[in-house]
């Protein structure tokens, strides 16, 4: 039988990080991490308490309230999407969140994919990103094959900004391409409906498997407002489209319940008879174990400043069981560390950039910065993402990648064409990819690591992230270059033009700063979530989980028949 060397890794905190660095660069963190907290309460109070009691005035409950009662007690709510349209406005109106709440939760034992619109932000509505964020949540569930809570109260589209959420290619109608895929390929699907159900709105509970509705719940395609002659009938869309049509008359529900609580409650008796998960079986009897040196350290870990070094094998001692782990060719390709540990008892690949400097294999003797993409570390990852796939391991990227390596020694030892291997075996993956942003995520490297377009499952970024082609400095020294001299000083005489260089570099600088922000990414959906660095283990715990939790689908092999195995025995050097 094949044996998995998990060895120890890392060492205790004082041991490579002395009190006063630990205690700046935790301090400078906590700053960040003080803004994150108050950005991610603001979204979580919608629009504010007046919209709070309107609903509970109704007889209902907020939609996070209802995602409150659903979850299994004691169970963490990991949001996805908290800061869509983060920064942007609508008129004299913001979205928080984009109106929707799109969580991995736990019911009843299984992580499940909540949908929820928010109740408290116009109704409901649907803004602008807001069917991109809900077909987000739809691919990741489809991808993990996790079971799908709709919590539907909706009063349709945001009218007045429709063009940028009815038509293209992501708009609203994408939802119910995504519902039908869901149902085709197995996932099970339950609605909760327990108020609006308007128009196109209403296709996303039909598809579902169970649809549950509550005695304030309609689905309409047209509400009363819009029927010619309602009014003077005295109908409501109640009467169109209520319980009594829909769960005794069209069959398009299953189940009518008195309220929000009865609703709920009968989701999670829909979820129980769901088949158990797998993440026992694919244990191999190992418990769940925390870290041996402790993942809260890892807020103090990273230095704020993107430019100085850290040890990033003492990160991942903070995010695996027992800080033991398997790597991988530690002798080739240093730039990186790959390998296998396990988390809660699962076994995950990791894959991140070092930092600092490394022996350079070209040059004997000589040293070349880490963080960036060489000939040895590509094959290595390339190598490494392969035998993950044949190994049904899934696999977490730690970026932090100031692009690939580049001059005249890079292309003639072929970086192009290893780069493309390595695309080429990220494109191709079924196995479940996650990627952590944990600072830097530059140029065609961010590509490389399983940014974004390569699809992972999930994107996080931290408070130190920075997405970007290139820094806002070396891009104003690129936009001016023919204005400057060989050390990148301004080479202008004249003075009125001098200024005008310096205010254009000056501005190109910030503009390019501000869109590297991290809430600005997120705004915009270039990535899932921004959560402190001490929240990473349980992320990556819920990681693990739901990638092992569904069976059948993809291969899981047990580690006697492994790739690694082969791949590590053939490196090994012969005594």
């Amino acid at each position: 039988m094949a044996h998995v060397p998990l060895t120890p890794l890392g060492s205790p905190r004082d041991a490579f990080l002395d009190d006063a660095s630990f205690e700046r660069q935790r301090a400078g963190l906590a700053e960040r991490e003080a803004v994150l907290e108050v950005r991610r309460a603001a979204v979580h109070g919608g629009w504010g308490e007046k919209y709070v009691e309107r609903v509970h005035k109704k007889g209902k409950l907020t939609s996070r309230e209802r995602i409150d009662r659903l979850i299994d007690p004691d169970t963490r709510i990991f949001e996805v999407g908290t800061f869509v349209n983060h920064g942007d406005t609508f008129g004299e109106l913001s979205s928080p969140a984009a109106g929707v709440v799109t969580a991995f939760c736990q019911v009843e034992g299984r992580w499940t994919m909540v949908i929820a619109n928010d109740n408290t932000v116009a109704s409901g509505s649907w803004w602008p990103r807001t069917p991109e964020k809900i077909e987000r949540a739809q691919e990741m569930a489809l991808r993990l094959r996790l079971p799908v809570v709709y919590l539907v109260d909706c009063s349709g589209l945001f009218l007045p900004e429709q063009s940028r959420s009815f038509p293209g290619r992501t708009g609203a109608g994408h939802i119910f391409k995504k519902n039908a895929l869901l149902s085709n390929t197995g996932v099970p699907q339950i609605a909760g409906v327990f108020g609006d159900c308007i128009a196109g709105g209403g296709y996303m509970p039909i598809i579902s498997d169970r649809v549950v509705m509550t005695e304030q719940a309609y689905m309409v395609i047209a509400g009363a407002a819009l029927i010619k002659g309602a009014k003077s009938l005295k109908l409501s869309s109640l009467d169109i489209g209520g319980p009594e049509v829909h769960v005794h008359q069209s069959g398009c529900a299953d189940v009518r319940v008195p309220d929000d609580l009865a609703a709920l409650e009968h989701i999670r008796g829909e979820i129980r008879r769901l088949p158990s998960s797998g993440m026992a079986y694919h244990r191999h009897g190992a418990e769940p174990a925390l870290p041996h040196h402790p993942s809260a350290e890892l807020s103090g870990l990273l230095p704020t400043d993107h430019r100085e070094v850290y040890d990033v094998d003492q990160v991942v001692a903070r995010l695996v069981d027992h800080s033991l782990f398997w790597e991988l060719w530690p002798d080739r390709g240093r730039e990186i560390l790959v390998g296998v540990g396990r988390v809660n008892g699962l076994y995950m690949g990791f894959a991140a950039n070092r930092q600092g400097l490394i022996d350079d294999p070209e040059h004997h003797g000589a040293s070349k910065p880490a963080g960036i993409l060489y000939r040895e570390g590509i094959a290595k990852l390339s190598q490494f993402s392969r035998a993950c796939e044949a190994d049904g391991i899934p696999l977490v990227w730690l970026q932090d990648v100031s692009g690939f390596d580049i001059g005249v020694e890079a292309e003639r030892l072929g970086l192009l064409g290893y780069g493309s291997s390595l695309i080429y075996a990220n494109s191709t993956k079924q196995i479940p990819m996650f990627t952590v942003l944990l600072r830097k995520a530059s140029g065609a490297g961010y590509y490389a690591m399983a940014g974004m377009p390569y699809e992972p499952v999930v994107q996080l970024s931290t408070p130190l992230t920075r997405q970007s082609v290139m820094e806002g400095r070396t891009l104003a020294i690129a936009a001016f270059n023919t204005k400057l001299d060989d050390d990148f000083e301004i080479a202008v005489e004249d003075p009125a033009e001098r200024a005008k260089v310096e205010a254009g570099m000056a501005a190109t600088e910030a503009r390019i700063e501000g869109d590297m922000d991290p809430y600005a990414a997120a705004g915009r959906m270039d990535t899932d979530e921004i959560v402190r660095p001490d929240e990473l283990r349980p992320w990556i715990e819920m990681f693990a989980e739901t990638a092992y939790q569904a069976t059948g689908y993809r291969t899981a092999k047990n580690p006697r028949i492994w790739s690694l195995h082969d791949l590590a025995a053939l490196s090994e050097p012969r005594g």
